[in-house]
């Protein structure tokens, strides 16, 4: 019987999230959601339950309310990175869920190591 796309989305998302746990312990995680029409990152301290930094492409501050596009992406990435600066935070692992490291997701983490944030 075949897998529908949810299924298979599910099923490499717990994949990738256990085997970044086993291998960072301690550092915070920066999870990422893609979906239509926008995209938001959140760093997460998985220790304590909770989400020190976020960015969202629904930001009117960011610029590109409603977009879901590489330009887009790439914004979420930077100003999630100063706001981890803000936090006091340098280093967090790149959780990218589900989602293949491609396009977006990949701009995205790329703006955020050009930000100071090692990834």
């Amino acid at each position: 019987m075949a897998n529908s796309k949810r299924q298979l989305f599910l099923k490499r998302r717990l994949r990738v999230r256990n085997k970044l746990r086993r291998v960072n312990a301690g550092r915070m995680r920066l999870s990422v959601h893609r979906s239509n029409k926008n995209i938001s990152v959140q760093l997460i301290d998985d220790v304590n339950g909770k989400t020190l930094a976020s960015a969202s492409s629904l930001e009117k501050s960011i610029g590109v309310v409603g977009k879901n596009n590489i330009d887009a992406a790439t914004k979420v990435g930077s100003a999630i990175a100063e706001r981890a600066r803000k936090a006091g935070i340098e280093e967090a692992y790149f959780d990218r869920g589900g989602f293949l490291f491609h396009g977006k997701i990949k701009a995205l983490a790329e703006a955020a190591r050009e930000g100071g944030l090692k990834i």
